[in-house]
């Protein structure tokens, strides 16, 4: 090294202070790149949902008279009023329960559909995977209708049951919980489809073939292999499920017939009905609160799988 060189490295000037000047400017620049392309979004996030998030929230501290008035003030009396009613934690459970039920049943009923998906090599699997797919095409609230023609006393399934004579007297499958919950199930079985099939890719089908030439047979194989490895995909489909099930509400209004309640549709009701918009927002937060348990039950579930992983 000559003088020169060795004066202007003592000083700091020279090629390696050039090189990171030109390494911090290029890491200004990409932190610029990825702050211009980010802020829209959270531009976006606040309108859309941050907004009206917080609004609701304050609506809910206000008193409501029933009549569209709505008195601005700060109050813990709103919230507190469904939190001692009982009519209210009864819709509340009715809530947890219903969307419990549906999320389990989905997965019971898409996660062999799912796993079929995931594994087959057939020429016809895209076709399949369209089919399981299709009833996205068509509006929740035609298949709704269509699952009241199909559930009521004189619907296709009990006509059928009767002139087989496996029933003397019609089931009731309309007007109650037992028709929201099928109709929910077949509405968002291709949501719980799609979230397990996500998972079941990551899945190596060479633990499978290890285990089977060591004696296992396809059911041990199965219960010790493969389901414990899908766990976090049934983990999402199930998670996605009840959050859409809690908080649906054209199914729960039409199949349910007014007698099934819950939070959808006292929300709707209380809102649209009554015009009493702090009670309203009120039992939205209850919802909210109902649904960040379940999200939080997932995460630690999810972080204990991974940690066993």
């Amino acid at each position: 090294m000559s003088a020169t060189q060795t004066i202007a490295s003592v000083r700091g000037t020279g090629p390696h202070r050039e090189q990171g000047e030109q390494e911090r400017r290029t890491r200004r620049r990409s932190r610029l790149t990825a702050l211009t392309l980010v802020v829209p979004g959270l531009i976006g996030l606040a309108v859309s949902f941050v907004f009206p998030l917080a609004y609701m929230i304050r609506m809910a501290f206000n008193e409501g008279s029933g009549n569209g008035i709505v008195v601005e003030t700060f109050t813990f009396q709103t919230i507190l009023e469904p939190l001692t009613d009982a009519y209210y934690w009864q819709v509340t459970v009715d809530t947890f329960l219903m969307g419990l039920v549906v999320g389990v049943l989905c997965i019971v009923v898409s996660y062999p559909i799912a796993l079929f998906l995931a594994r087959t090599q057939s020429k016809w699997s895209g076709v399949l995977l369209a089919m399981a797919l299709a009833p996205l095409l068509t509006s929740s609230v035609v298949r709704t209708y269509g699952w009241m023609v199909l559930l009521n006393d004189d619907g296709l399934v009990n006509s059928s049951l009767l002139g087989v004579g496996l029933i003397d007297a019609p089931i009731p499958m309309a007007n109650n919980m037992t028709g929201v919950i099928i109709g929910l199930v077949e509405i968002f079985m291709p949501y719980a489809i799609l979230a397990m099939m996500s998972g079941f890719g990551r899945i190596s089908t060479q633990l499978e073939e290890a285990a089977g030439s060591l004696g296992a047979n396809r059911a041990k194989v199965f219960f010790r292999i493969t389901f414990p490895l899908s766990l976090p995909g049934v983990l999402t489909a199930f998670l996605l499920v009840f959050v859409l099930s809690i908080s649906t509400f054209v199914t729960p209004r039409l199949l349910g017939g007014g007698v099934v309640q819950v939070l959808a549709t006292e929300i709707y009701d209380q809102a649209t009905g009554l015009l009493n918009w702090p009670f309203a927002s009120a039992l939205a937060i209850i919802l909210l609160v109902l649904f960040g348990t379940v999200v939080a039950v997932y995460q630690a579930l999810a972080k204990k799988l991974g940690g066993m992983s």
